[in-house]
């Protein structure tokens, strides 16, 4: 992720008032005075700063600055939000029976395998013979397996809330929010000495965000139903999660990382989302769906594979097909509907739901200035910054009628996203500006221009 900020020295008092007022706001009027007439965002109040806040940067997108080549590109780590470890926490059960079912198909297919293999020729001919004459009552019997798989998917769907979309369910709502208690407990024991307190001016922001975002979308009954928790570790990973039963977890370094009140509103909209729509339990679900599917396939590759090495091979082929083909892809397609709704949440809330894009555009230069190799996005549980963007872009029209629809105060100033488009050509423009005709003939003694570092 990259921050662009003006030059600290003349930004330093709008910075310094801009987070008074902000932190300050009462939690059902955060919005209300977002956008007046120089396009900043400052909130009205008469209570006194708690704290000064010097990560969490609240800058300017109504105009450009006056001295762009001034400005700086600082980097920080990508984005990591929702990884699959933190928000789906895994049935106790699932996780004692999930081993045991492999170990019992590698079992299975190894004894069938031998006693294939000690079989007199004689018989194996029998056996073949006898298949042979029976393959019809043998094809009916796997017809009706898998009859029985699509029977037990389709009377285990249910609708999504908010979108409507069918799911699968396999695992109680109940039971995987008691184990969401203790994956709380787990998460709580680890930062135990990195939580931050409730008087500081950083955890005040995420509360107040986090509360007029639950506070503007309490018609959503499975927004209300929860009660929003919380926390904010002093770490420097750019992260955040929000666990089913609703408590939300911030690190430090996201504050670092989003330029303005607006990206930290959608991005925490989107955990919501993921906490709203339950995507702990669908994940979760479906694996353990594929997995007890999986279990037929492994139990063939360990009865037909002449060697264990080979079966070995084979097994981790299978894993690896899984994965890429079903586990990966529908993590990205949460990962969207997620961005779906959480932007459909932020406006609600009034927030500037164009900055959204930006925040991931962001990111995708982030890695480019960094030189970061591109990841194919088939690799990736996330989409691509790139796509991502893009699909927001998409999305936003119907945002803006949203938000409309709730007599938000209008958008001034130019688009978020125009502004960055801009300084980015600024930015382009400038680092070429500093390039010599001959930067071979260069005086050693002077430092050469360094794009990274502009």
């Amino acid at each position: 992720n990259c921050l662009l900020t003006g030059n600290p020295d003349s930004h330093r008092n709008f910075i310094s008032k801009g987070l008074k007022c902000l932190l300050n706001v009462p939690n059902a009027g955060v919005y209300r005075n977002a956008h007046h007439s120089s396009g900043r965002f400052c909130f009205q109040s008469s209570q006194p700063l708690g704290e000064k806040i010097t990560s969490l940067w609240i800058s300017s997108v109504g105009q450009l600055p006056h001295h762009f080549s001034a400005w700086s590109v600082h980097i920080i780590r990508s984005l990591r939000t929702s990884p699959s470890f933190q928000a789906a926490p895994v049935p106790l059960f699932w996780i004692i029976v999930k081993p045991a079912q492999k170990l019992l198909a590698i079992i299975l297919g190894r004894s069938i395998r031998n006693w294939w293999k000690a079989l007199p020729p004689n018989k194996r001919e029998l056996f073949k013979e006898s298949a042979r004459k029976n393959k019809w009552k043998i094809l009916l019997g796997a017809s009706s397996l898998g009859v029985v798989f699509i029977m037990f998917y389709f009377t285990h769907l249910e609708e999504t809330p908010i979108t409507g979309r069918a799911r699968l369910l396999v695992f109680g709502k109940e039971h995987f929010r008691e184990l969401s208690q203790m994956e709380y407990e787990m998460w709580m024991e680890e930062f135990k000495n990195q939580m931050l307190p409730e008087t500081d001016a950083r955890y005040q922001v995420v509360e107040r965000v986090v509360g007029h975002l639950s506070e503007s979308n309490k018609d959503i009954p499975e927004v209300s139903a929860l009660q929003w928790v919380i926390h904010v570790v002093d770490e420097p990973g750019v992260n955040a999660f929000v666990l089913p039963n609703g408590e939300v977890f911030v690190f430090t370094g996201l504050l670092d990382a989003v330029s303005d009140i607006h990206q930290l509103s959608f991005i925490l909209g989107h955990e919501i989302a993921h906490a709203v729509l339950e995507h702990a339990v669908k994940k979760a679900s479906l694996v353990h769906f594929l997995d007890f599917l999986s279990l037929i396939f492994l139990t063939m590759i360990w009865a037909i594979c002449p060697r264990d090495s080979l079966a070995v091979v084979g097994q981790w082929i299978q894993s690896k097909l899984q994965e890429f083909m079903f586990d990966r892809p529908y993590s990205r397609t949460l990962e969207a509907e997620a961005d779906k709704v959480g932007l459909q949440l932020a406006a609600k809330a009034c927030v500037d739901v164009r900055a959204s894009s930006v925040f991931w555009q962001q990111m995708e230069l982030a890695e480019t200035i960094q030189g970061q190799p591109k990841i194919p996005e088939w690799l990736s549980t996330h989409p691509s910054h790139e796509n991502r963007a893009e699909h927001l872009d998409r999305l936003i029209p119907q945002a803006l009628k949203i938000r409309e629809s709730c007599n938000c105060p209008s958008l001034s100033g130019p688009d978020p996203r125009l502004i960055f488009r801009l300084n980015m050509q600024h930015l382009l423009e400038s680092s070429k500006d500093r390039e010599t005709p001959n930067s071979t003939k260069q005086d050693p003694s002077k430092p050469k221009p360094d794009f990274a570092h502009t």
